[in-house]
């Protein structure tokens, strides 16, 4: 009888070893690179994106995926960017990795990308063009003209900061990303 019995949970474990092989856990990390470029400015909610493994995915020592192999992506999240405020935004998930030439559905976390602030380099555009105006306007008027070239200044420092404010989230090509399973993925 313990032999018996030695066999079936010998069987099992087995099964169970095969069976973990065959899926991707949750909390599995996937590294891929991106293949192309991607900016707030112009991508939208649900584009799609191409990359490759850039290691090995490897579960329980088994390799179920080589370096360079296929990995697919959509945008989650796309926010241009505003001219005086609100740099862009990006979300990115994968949605997929081929595993035995097969595309397998996957479901990671997001990977969010943020573009610079523009709160200080606006302050010194809008600044550098009062303190300008100031000085050209009290050289040409005194007290009044400087006055007046302070508020003229200022005004001409915001079109810049309007002008050059933009400040796009942006996903280099050949970047390289690392999403974490937050579900399970069967590769049979």
């Amino acid at each position: 009888m313990l032999g018996k019995s030695l066999k079936i949970a010998s069987v099992l474990l087995l099964m169970a070893a095969v069976a973990a092989a065959q899926s991707i856990p949750a909390g599995t990390k996937v590294t891929v690179r991106m293949g192309s470029g991607i900016n707030s400015g112009t991508a939208r909610s649900g584009e799609k994106f191409d990359a490759t493994l850039a290691r090995d995915l490897v579960v329980n020592g088994k390799t179920l995926a080589k370096a360079g192999t296929p990995a697919h992506g959509k945008v989650t999240y796309a926010k241009s960017s505003g001219r005086l405020h609100d740099p862009g935004e990006l979300s990115l998930r994968l949605t997929s990795v081929e595993v035995n030439g097969r595309n397998v559905p996957v479901s990671t976390t997001a990977f969010h990308a943020k573009g610079k602030s523009h709160t200080k380099s606006n302050l010194t555009k809008i600044g550098s063009g009062a303190a300008a105006g100031a000085l050209i306007g009290g050289l040409a008027g005194g007290g009044k003209g400087a006055l007046i070239g302070t508020a003229v200044g200022a005004g001409a420092g915001t079109g810049v900061a309007a002008a050059t404010g933009k400040q796009e989230a942006v996903v280099h090509s050949e970047s390289t990303l690392t999403f974490t399973m937050t579900a399970a993925a069967s590769v049979k």
